[in-house]
């Protein structure tokens, strides 16, 4: 889906796979912008998007649900993980934070996004993390003309 906001002529498409969990509410999992270089990702939890329910067990599997879930977003836009230049990590423990930061890093590799962990009281359908990022997709090669 292709728009443009009223007040704006930037253009902006809506990214949707069925790879990773659908919206629960009125929003996209990810928008493209600046011509699809620049990926916007929804907060993704530990739903598995084939049962469309919380992944069993505690923030480790949650954590590696959502990395999963980040990638399939992010794979449907063209790009991948090591696209991410920003991370916004939402806890509900900051006492997981070892955990968590243990399978993050286990996904990613150098040069590591810039990235924010809070710790908060509560996140959609109880889930113990959710994670959103920002991506910025390579340019499209220039073809001779």
């Amino acid at each position: 889906m292709t728009g443009k906001r009223d007040d704006d002529t930037s253009e902006f498409a809506a990214i949707e796979t069925e790879s990773a969990p659908r919206a629960i509410g009125p929003y996209s999992q990810a928008i493209a912008a600046s011509e699809g270089r620049m990926i916007f990702t929804s907060g993704q939890i530990g739903i598995d998007p084939t049962t469309g329910k919380m992944v069993r067990g505690g923030v480790a599997e949650q954590a590696r649900q959502v990395m999963h879930n980040l990638r399939a977003v992010l794979s449907a836009a063209g790009g991948d993980l090591r696209n991410l230049v920003k991370i916004s990590i939402f806890v509900k423990n900051l006492e997981d934070f070892s955990t968590v930061n243990a399978i993050y890093a286990s996904y990613l590799e150098r040069p590591y996004p810039a990235r924010s962990t809070v710790e908060v009281s509560r996140l959609p359908m109880d889930a113990l993390i959710e994670i959103e990022g920002i991506a910025v997709l390579p340019a499209a090669p220039a073809h001779d003309q």
